[in-house]
């Protein structure tokens, strides 16, 4: 009886244990974001993303974004790129403007894994609304309208995330719909 009860008992606790640790896969741009996978991994497999992908190899950070971490990535989609003027994406990926795209995609990275649990967290304790601080040096604000977390830049302008907690191995994305840019 008592082996029997140990067993119950052992099987529970690692059957717990693997699902509290079980992450789920997230489709985004018609392909699975896979938590085994680091961010550069998953993010070249959607088609929603291709335009961040290409800035990101453009501004030489696809080795940063491999790397151990965390981050926590707000990954503006094609559409949200499609909304800076016309233009402007050709003119970042250009050799001659490096430093300035480097500082706009790291605009939209914060250090650490901030799931969008934790971000509501923080915004609570913020009185409904958060400052996260960007590996760019910049800041970003965040606050909930409804169940909708949004974020918005130094210069007022707001994005939604539309796909929160895409984990990866290195850290989560959280997809927006809106591309953010640091203070000029």
């Amino acid at each position: 009886m008592k082996t029997r009860n140990f067993l119950s008992v052992a099987f529970f606790t690692v059957a717990v244990s693997v699902t509290s640790f079980a992450q789920k896969t997230v489709m985004v741009g018609g392909a699975p974001m896979y938590p085994s996978k680091n961010i550069v991994e998953n993010a070249v497999n959607s088609k929603d993303h291709t335009t961040l992908v290409a800035a990101v190899k453009a501004a030489g950070l696809v080795e940063t974004l491999q790397s151990k971490g965390p981050f926590t990535v707000f990954a503006p989609t094609n559409a949200a790129f499609d909304k800076l003027p016309k233009g402007t994406v050709e003119t970042l990926v250009k050799p001659e403007n490096l430093k300035m795209l480097q500082t706009i995609l790291t605009y939209h990275v914060v250090a650490g894994k901030m799931n969008a649990a934790d971000i509501a967290k923080a915004i609570q304790l913020g009185n409904g609304k958060a400052m996260l601080k960007t590996v760019s040096g910049g800041t970003l604000t965040v606050w909930m309208d409804g169940n909708a977390l949004y974020l918005s830049d130094e210069n007022g302008t707001k994005s939604k995330v539309t796909i929160a907690d895409v984990n990866q191995s290195n850290g989560v994305i959280h997809v927006i719909d809106t591309v953010v840019l640091p203070k000029q």
